[in-house]
């Protein structure tokens, strides 16, 4: 089943220079839109989401308690979960692959760009996960509607 956002997609940006970095895509949509259709493209590949950490609740929540007068996102969560199928091929090809699962899909809003929903994922090292990284940037695009 495919799930199309009604968004406009503002940018395809997957920058996998260095392996820190991460694959990002930007939609103009509300974020409870969003975060509906990441949570139904993961599901729809059969896998069951282990998490769902709302990061911007905590670090906002938690901003005054470490002295910071900064709102870095209005919304921010981070889908956790892993593939059995996906996750036995690459740990096959390196058990220390074993380090990067569960993998996590994120989806941020920022306070000084309301309707324009920022959502990616890390970018992991090596030629044995890129089975992994293609996961998850098919997971995005299914979400997202982009080709």
């Amino acid at each position: 089943m495919r799930h199309i956002i009604t968004a406009t997609v503002l940018c395809l940006a997957a920058t996998a220079a260095r392996a820190e970095e991460a694959a990002t895509w930007t939609v103009e949509d509300d974020f409870e839109n969003v975060t509906f259709a990441i949570e139904s493209a993961i599901t729809d590949e059969g896998l069951v989401i282990d998490m769902v950490s709302h990061t911007g609740e905590m670090l906002e929540r938690t901003r005054p308690d470490v002295g910071s007068d900064v709102v870095l996102f209005t919304q921010a969560d981070i889908f956790s979960f892993c593939s059995s199928r996906v996750s036995r091929q690459v740990m096959e090809a390196d058990l220390t692959n074993v380090q990067f699962c569960p993998y996590t899909i994120f989806v941020y809003e920022r306070p000084e760009e309301p309707g324009k929903i920022v959502v990616g994922h890390r970018n992991y090292p090596g030629d044995s996960m890129v089975a992994v990284n293609d996961l998850l940037s098919g997971i995005v695009r299914e979400a997202l509607g982009v080709e």
